[in-house]
């Protein structure tokens, strides 16, 4: 059976960041003119500086989108994923932007693209390496942990080695995001997919560039202790602790962030 092309719903999530949201519409039309098999998303918190107006404007490339005040980042994903009927979602928030143009077409051209057994021969999931980039967006280093050849659930057991920017999941694996998190329900998320994935891509490819953005140190701890209480949940108590063990050992080893994808 001949494979269809896979469409791909990029949900982006932006509140009051006009300038960053209009970086990732532009990524997202280099895309659509090599790949158009694209459905983009767009859900916005209500902004103020004019975001509505330029959605509007772009009906050419915005399939979907809604403009409403939200109860934060992950209920507003939640919503993107209500809206999304692709095969596959990406989330691409305001001011990050896919790495290469061609993308999408190397990984889901049917004529070139790696098949797998699944009956619509895809994988469940594809993912990448992420490029870290400053408020001008110029390059800022790779991002610390680099995402591994081979993915499983456990591999998060050293941190989200793949960055939530960098992998695209099967729409009937992706459950909602738990929004009793503040922090860290989308490592849960790409955990929960895992679990269900059957075929995990690795693409040998820079996938998204991440805009830096720094946490408070009120944040930096919630959100560890939001990942401590995932992992426990997900692997036991025993892994969790060995892990962070680990983990804490590796924040004192140099890392290199030039690496290749």
């Amino acid at each position: 059976m001949e494979r269809k092309p896979a469409l791909v719903s990029i949900i982006t999530v932006t509140y009051n960041a006009r300038r960053a949201l209009e970086k990732t519409m532009e990524s997202v039309q280099e895309q659509k003119k090599r790949y158009p098999h694209v459905e983009y998303i767009i859900v916005d918190g209500a902004s103020s500086d004019g975001t509505p107006e330029l959605v509007r404007s772009r009906g050419d490339l915005v399939d979907k989108w809604v403009s409403e005040p939200d109860k934060g980042i992950y209920d507003a994903m939640n919503k993107g994923l209500k809206l999304a009927s692709g095969d596959f979602v990406w989330f691409l928030n305001a001011g990050d932007f896919i790495y290469s143009p061609d993308f999408l077409k190397e990984v889901f051209d049917p004529g070139t693209a790696a098949s797998c057994p699944a009956p619509d021969g895809w994988a469940d999931i594809y993912y990448g390496q992420t490029q870290l980039v400053n408020a001008d967006w110029s390059p800022a280093g790779m991002r610390r942990l680099r995402a591994p050849a081979e993915l499983a659930p456990r591999s998060f057991g050293m941190g989200m080695l793949v960055c939530h920017q960098s992998i695209l999941v099967r729409r009937e694996l992706a459950s909602r995001y738990d929004t009793a998190y503040r922090c860290s329900a989308d490592f849960n998320w790409v955990l929960e997919a895992l679990e269900k994935s059957r075929a995990n891509q690795y693409t040998h490819r820079i996938v998204s560039c991440y805009l830096v953005g720094g946490k408070s140190k009120k944040m930096r701890v919630l959100s560890w202790k939001e990942r401590f209480s995932i992992m426990r949940r997900h692997f036991g108590l025993a892994f969790t602790v060995a892990c962070h063990f680990r983990i804490l050992l590796r924040a004192f080893i140099p890392q290199r962030r030039d690496y290749p994808a």
